[in-house]
């Protein structure tokens, strides 16, 4: 196990870390994917409380994420064989279905790849990570949570609608940004630029913090 600080991580903004794993679905690669946005995250270990809550929330917005043409991967340092045995238990005994591949990375390659194992957590056992990797297989955004605390779903919802809404309108986001607010649009970055800006009709409170509606 590399020390701590040389984990090696991936990056916003580039090329997301193929791999080529075997999953609940079958043999999976990343760039399978490919014209699709992928949701891959890490859980600590098959049939632990934490985790049977957040894969029943996952599978509840997984249709969702379906309609946003997003593929859920799961991913822990599990066999084939418990992840298909506790994908029944939950289906058996919460009446959950759980409708997406999730990833066996017995030897760690996944996970070592993404950073998913923190020693300060454990050496064995992959942290809480989200990672969303666009339809053209850049990495947009990562989340990391400690083994004790669950992942907020309308936040993974919420970081997706709005990577897709900045990418399909040229616009970023504010803080607790929701789906069907304003956005804000991209500030100037010339003299020439402010003044047009302020003639433009958005909503400013200044030149550089303009709102509109889509």
């Amino acid at each position: 196990m590399e020390p701590a600080g040389l984990l090696q991580m991936p990056v916003i903004g580039e090329k997301a870390p193929e791999f080529d794993a075997l999953t609940t679905h079958g043999r999976l690669k990343l760039s399978d994917l490919k014209g699709k946005w992928v949701i891959l995250f890490s859980h600590p270990a098959d049939f632990t409380p934490v985790c049977t809550t957040e894969f029943m929330a996952f599978a509840g917005i997984a249709d969702e994420l379906k309609g946003l043409n997003v593929q859920l991967v799961g991913l822990s340092i599990d066999s084939v064989h418990s992840h298909l045995a506790w994908v029944r238990n939950i289906k058996e005994k919460m009446g959950v279905e759980i409708p997406f591949p999730i990833i066996a990375d017995l030897d760690m390659k996944v996970a070592k790849t993404y950073g998913m194992l923190h020693p300060g957590q454990s050496t064995t056992s992959t942290i809480r990570t989200v990672f969303f990797i666009d339809d053209k297989g850049v990495m947009r955004a990562m989340l990391y949570y400690p083994m004790s605390n669950g992942r907020s779903m309308p936040e993974i919802l919420r970081i997706t609608k709005a990577l897709q809404t900045s990418d399909a309108h040229g616009v970023a986001t504010p803080a607790n940004w929701q789906p069907g607010e304003k956005v804000i649009v991209p500030a100037p970055t010339t003299p020439e630029g402010i003044e047009k800006r302020m003639q433009e009709g958005y909503e400013c409170k200044d030149w550089y913090l303009c709102f509109k509606n889509l």
